[in-house]
């Protein structure tokens, strides 16, 4: 779904060429098999070297947990440092005042403003609430309601308060695959999420199919009321992998795994 432009259009992506984009054959079956048994050797010997080294000291701190300082098993950031204290209408809140802490926002941001709840006129309203700066949500507000009106829901399959039809799963999930601060100070900060996601309707008879996607978010982010907030976004294409060999899910596959399969808070 496109978030860089007033229109609220779903992000669709048009047929490509059967030619190899980097020019060369494409490999065999046989040489990735390889290639995969190479990789998770040693995967797995690092995983057992790190292993025997965790267990040397017989330290009785490191079984019980490990010391004051630091980190615990359960921890969700490198330094130990859980990044969010909150949650408010469903969107992680409570972000540190910190550059960590404003990657931190930009991710899950990201994730709640492509997802399918921002279609849902009353969850949208919410969203809004948490997400934006107060001085920005009526337009951002507006500027929602206008895009994703009953017409274009309609277009994608959905009614009017953003579900999808009896015996089908609307489905707009995203995965941020990285941060990068573009600038930072102490009451601003620009963040730049690489994302991939998976956007459309799983249902047997949908003109609205279930395909994956790359793009960029870039939000402009303030601090405001002890958190960090969306002041503006914009949106992109890309970067972009080569498409692999992966085999379609069938409509039902597709839409148990949304259901089944929880998503994550992100922190950097």
């Amino acid at each position: 779904m496109s978030l860089g432009d007033d229109t609220g259009r779903t992000r669709t992506r048009l047929p490509e060429g059967s030619g190899d984009p980097y020019g060369g054959a494409r490999r065999s079956g046989r040489s990735s098999s390889r290639s995969l048994v190479t990789v998770v050797g040693v995967v797995v010997l690092l995983i057992a070297a790190i292993a025997f080294a965790n267990r040397g000291g017989g330290d009785s701190d490191a079984e019980e947990g490990g010391g004051g300082d630091s980190p615990k098993a359960a921890a969700t950031a490198p330094s130990g440092e859980k990044p969010v204290s909150a949650a408010e209408a469903g969107v992680p809140a409570g972000f540190p005042h910190t550059r960590q802490g404003a990657e931190s926002a930009a991710a899950n941001y990201a994730v709640t403003l492509v997802s399918a709840d921002i279609l849902k006129p009353d969850r949208r309203a919410e969203i809004v609430r948490q997400v934006f700066v107060t001085d920005k949500q009526a337009s951002l507000q507006n500027r929602f309601d206008k895009a994703y009106t009953k017409e274009f829901l309609s277009s994608i399959g959905l009614d009017e308060n953003g579900n999808a039809a009896p015996g089908e799963t609307y489905v707009s999930r995203t995965m941020p695959i990285g941060t990068k601060v573009t600038s930072y100070a102490d009451t601003a900060a620009a963040v730049d999420v690489w994302c991939s996601g998976v956007f459309g309707t799983a249902g047997e008879k949908t003109t609205n199919p279930v395909t994956s996607d790359w793009f960029t978010i870039t939000l402009q982010l303030r601090w405001a009321d002890g958190d960090w907030k969306v002041d503006s976004f914009a949106q992109k294409d890309g970067p972009a992998p080569v498409p692999g060999d992966d085999k379609a899910s069938t409509a039902e596959e597709m839409a148990t795994a949304v259901q089944e399969y929880g998503g994550f808070t992100y922190a950097r």
